[in-house]
């Protein structure tokens, strides 16, 4: 399985994005770089799809049939691919305060800490569907990672398309997440334009 090793505050800066969008409080020091000419159109799409890879942790082969699949649906296919992404099972465990960041979510849900409508999943990339119950597997509720993320429960906001109770392993699906949902700057018309070159 690819891993992207690149320094999360680092990347963050080049996309010009937030490390609070990564689950990180920790903010760069650095001075950005003077200087600089104005970037062009190409490099505009670029960072913008650059920054949704790196934020949700996808290679460029899936984002690709992600957005392939988006230009199929009915609607605007930016947002369709926004919505897309934002379903996969590892957001949703990290939206829902089971883990710290989405790359912690990534490797919780692929050793199986999760199951979905009863049923245990270990692929990031499972596509959530409105229904879906979303809980720690019963073996992993014991361990003092998901005892101290339960008392941390307090400082999660979920978003409106997914519902947990207070002091409970487990979430629900109860509706599809919309371009509202989104909580970072995006401008998803930009990768569109990059895809149709």
């Amino acid at each position: 399985m690819a891993r992207n090793k690149q320094p999360i505050l680092k990347r963050c800066k080049t996309l010009g994005i937030s490390p609070t969008v990564m689950g990180l409080s920790k903010e760069t020091k650095r001075n950005p770089k003077k200087g600089r000419q104005k970037p062009s159109e190409y490099a505009k799409q670029l960072t913008e799809k650059q920054k949704v890879k790196f934020i949700y942790g996808v290679l460029e082969a899936q984002f690709r049939r992600y957005y392939e699949k988006a230009s199929r649906m009915e609607g605007k296919t930016g947002e369709n691919l926004l919505t897309l992404i934002e379903r996969r099972l590892d957001n949703v465990v990290f939206r829902l305060g089971f883990a710290y960041t989405r790359r912690e979510a990534r490797q919780l849900t692929s050793h199986a800490h999760f199951t979905v409508n009863g049923k245990k999943v270990n692929i990031p990339s499972y596509l959530v569907e409105p229904g879906d119950v979303i809980a720690v597997a019963e073996k992993s509720r014991s361990s003092a990672k998901f005892k101290a993320l339960l008392e941390d429960n307090g400082s999660v906001v979920t978003p409106k398309w997914l519902e947990r109770e207070k002091d409970s392993f487990e979430g629900k699906v109860v509706a599809m997440p919309s371009r509202d949902d989104i909580d970072y700057e995006v401008e998803e018309q930009l990768i569109v334009e990059l895809y149709s070159r």
